[in-house]
């Protein structure tokens, strides 16, 4: 199967996919560093930059399955994806923006329920699902966290 520069540039994450050692944090760092970027936290282009990268991510995924093999660690796309979504809608301040890279980083590896069962979906879907999934229980860690900590602290 043939993946073209474009493929490979947005599918390994920046390239962070070809990292020998822990690409998906890299992949996740790269999610990160992209966030910082001033602007980019805006909900609106957020939300846009997580749909266009679930449309183009799946049949990106699916390619370097065929090229790789069962939900390859030269695929980063998805960490990118689950990152930014445990990011939306987070405060930019450096102590919430650590917390929940930790957060995704822990939830990714460990995938509860049914995260996990998600990972069996064939195909690009299967590589980005059980990410989403993921980014949506760090995406509500990290909110219930903020939400206490503001109750708690104000």
């Amino acid at each position: 199967m043939k993946i073209n520069f474009l493929e490979k540039l947005l599918g390994s994450g920046f390239f962070t996919g070809y990292i020998r050692f822990a690409s998906g944090t890299w992949g996740s760092l790269a999610a990160l560093i992209i966030y910082l970027i001033p602007g980019f936290e805006n909900p609106s282009l957020m939300i846009f930059m997580i749909s266009l990268f679930i449309v183009l991510g799946v049949p990106i995924a699916d390619k370097f399955e065929q090229r790789y093999g069962k939900d390859p660690k030269e695929c980063t796309i998805d960490e990118i994806v689950g990152m930014w979504i445990t990011l939306l809608f987070l405060p930019k301040k450096i102590w919430w923006i650590l917390l929940a890279f930790l957060i995704w980083r822990a939830l990714d590896i460990v995938k509860p329920y049914p995260a996990r069962k998600l990972e069996g979906v064939k195909g690009g879907w299967g590589i980005m699902l059980d990410d989403i999934a993921a980014g949506v229980y760090s995406f509500i860690s990290i909110q219930l966290i903020i939400y206490f900590f503001n109750m708690i602290y104000k």
